[in-house]
């Protein structure tokens, strides 16, 4: 029998945070090794449970989770998602522009089937969260990746943005607060952006996961408040402010130019309609989410948990021999750079794979999230401080006396 092949769409699909160095890292914790996970923002594992009156609602519920629900998501949750665009100032929301998925990844995916054509284009940055540069070349499109400046803060480079942009971009994908990075966008950043929008007929999609996830006194602005004659795509959902990663509850709020983008909204309203609608239980955690105490804000002051996390893990990345850290405004990650020359660094995935063998350190190289060099890491600051403090030790010894070969 001929050897069966994965489809041609899948060739330019990358997805290495759960790719090489995870496979790895499982066959060691096979062997009986004891693996100090900082690759994956999954707060469960680390004891940040989410809040006990949303579950008890899910489980409340869950009588009247049996059947299939309305494509676009029970009417509960988007009515408590429509208030929560209105509290950050989204404009012209209803019940019919917000559709609700089994997590943003999800949504992701579909905006991109609903939009594009061979060969169309989009903005995403670099670094981004790769299911966005996924989704587009799912989609037949072609990621195009503006460079995000570290020496500024992480902030967009708009004169590479608009060096990128030709007569095949659609669109323009945001991240803020960033993952990887942890920057978030000041409005004049953000204006900017919408600007290049406008003068180039962009649709603007802005992952906004974590943007509760916030320290120093940050604020963030939601993109959609900003701009009312763009079509505005804003993503958001359980995962990370409430620390409910594996209920997979995700959104997309459709806002602005609406009008301007009847036949593609009927394109996402039919691919809603494809799946049937999005997992049922997970649906009745949005409105307590949304309505009840944010805990979360205790987390990330200056005094709470996230937020110690946060400094231990900048501070001991920075006392590395050959490491620097962008202190993180938001989000739950740390992007350190090394210094390519000090460690004779070619290969960043090389790298985190000699981390995890002398260390049992497991971390995700920089050219995972499309950055261009191999120069960066990812670490995610979720593990307790003791935990966090072992993990950086071992990182520091292991940097102290590293080359690569």
């Amino acid at each position: 029998m001929q050897e069966i092949l994965k489809s041609n769409k899948l060739a330019n699909v990358f997805y290495d945070l759960r790719g090489p160095v995870l496979q790895a890292a499982k066959r060691m914790e096979d062997e009986g090794h004891r693996i100090l996970k900082l690759n994956i923002g999954n707060p469960k594992p680390f004891g940040l449970d989410a809040p006990d009156e949303i579950i008890q609602d899910v489980i409340y519920n869950l009588p009247d989770s049996e059947g299939y629900q309305d494509s676009k998501g029970l009417f509960s949750a988007r009515k408590a998602i429509m208030q929560y665009a209105q509290q950050k100032n989204i404009a012209n929301v209803t019940i019919d522009d917000i559709i609700l998925g089994n997590g943003v990844s999800e949504l992701i995916v579909a905006s991109m089937q609903g939009l594009l054509n061979n060969g169309d284009e989009v903005l995403l940055p670099a670094p981004d969260y790769p299911l966005w540069t996924g989704a587009v070349a799912l989609s037949g499109g072609r990621p195009v990746h503006y460079i995000c400046d570290e020496g500024a803060g992480w902030m967009p480079d708009l004169d590479d943005m608009r060096s990128k942009i030709t007569d095949k971009t659609r669109a323009m994908v945001l991240i803020n607060p960033n993952n990887p990075t942890g920057a978030v966008y000041p409005d004049e950043i953000l204006l900017q952006m919408l600007e290049i929008a406008r003068q180039h007929n962009l649709i603007v999609f802005s992952d906004e996961i974590y943007d509760k996830i916030l320290f120093d006194g940050v604020t963030h602005t939601s993109t959609a408040s900003l701009a009312d004659d763009l079509l505005i795509i804003t993503f958001n959902g359980l995962s990370k402010n409430y620390r409910l990663a594996g209920f997979r509850s995700g959104w997309m709020i459709i806002s602005g130019a609406k009008h301007l983008a009847r036949d593609y909204i009927e394109g996402l309203e039919m691919l809603a309609q494809m799946r049937l609608c999005a997992n049922v239980p997970a649906m009745y955690a949005i409105q307590t989410a949304l309505g009840g105490y944010q805990s979360i804000n205790d987390l990330v002051a200056p005094e709470g948990r996230i937020c110690q996390q946060r400094n231990i893990a900048y501070e001991m990345l920075n006392e590395m021999p050959g490491v620097s850290c962008t202190k993180p405004q938001g989000a739950l990650y740390c992007f350190p750079k090394v210094d390519q020359k000090k460690f004779n660094i070619r290969n960043d995935e090389r790298m985190v794979l000699d981390l995890l063998e002398q260390q049992r350190i497991l971390v995700v190289h920089g050219t995972a999230f499309n950055w261009p060099y191999p120069d960066h890491f990812r670490v995610v600051f979720l593990p307790r401080p003791e935990d966090l403090d072992l993990a950086m030790d071992k990182m520091h010894k292991f940097f102290s006396g590293y080359k690569q070969a």
